[in-house]
């Protein structure tokens, strides 16, 4: 069904954008640099689907393949935020109803986000040699390309603190290791 996929993740960046905003206003957590990145892109994701939206013109595929290079960037963010995450590098606050925490379900928004806006996109009427997939492509290797750049750009984790944390973590931070410990 043409323009399904629009719909779905304009939803997704708004529930996305909005879900940030309230980890900082409401639950008062401090948003770390992948943090912010990771919202930039879902707010210029929503922002592209919304003037689709308010266009009238139903032109959904294009919209949508003009949305995924933000998304791509947002979800590249993600991964490496949840790996960073993962391998101990990081703690991060738990997300909404405590399922997994803010990374993951930034992560997790992000893979339906693009799910959405390639399978929308790929219906774009075109007339390149690149073709639609082509297209899409094109601005998948685009998103890549943005993380990249802003992953150079983004500054290193505080070092990891010298005694143990009195509060949990309100921002992503180093985890405390005892001296000698091993991770």
């Amino acid at each position: 069904m043409q323009g399904l996929g629009f719909w779905v993740a304009l939803a997704v960046a708004a529930l996305g954008s909005v879900g940030s905003l309230w980890f900082s206003l409401g639950k008062k957590l401090k948003a770390c640099p992948l943090c912010f990145y990771q919202r930039s892109f879902v707010i210029a994701a929503l922002g592209v689907l919304l003037l689709g939206a308010l266009s009238g013109q139903g032109q959904w595929a294009l919209f949508s393949l003009l949305a995924l290079p933000a998304a791509v960037s947002g979800l590249a963010f993600a991964v490496f935020h949840v790996y960073l995450e993962a391998s101990g590098k990081l703690e991060c606050p738990p997300g909404a109803w405590n399922l997994g925490s803010v990374p993951q379900q930034s992560c997790a928004m992000f893979v339906i986000l693009v799910g959405a806006l390639v399978l929308e996109a790929w219906g774009v009427p075109v007339q390149s040699l690149l073709g639609a997939g082509g297209l899409v492509g094109v601005s998948v290797a685009f998103g890549v390309l943005l993380a990249a750049g802003s992953v150079a750009a983004t500054p290193g984790p505080p070092p990891p603190p010298e005694q143990p944390y009195s509060q949990p973590p309100d921002t992503c931070r180093p985890p405390y290791r005892e001296a000698g410990s091993q991770t």
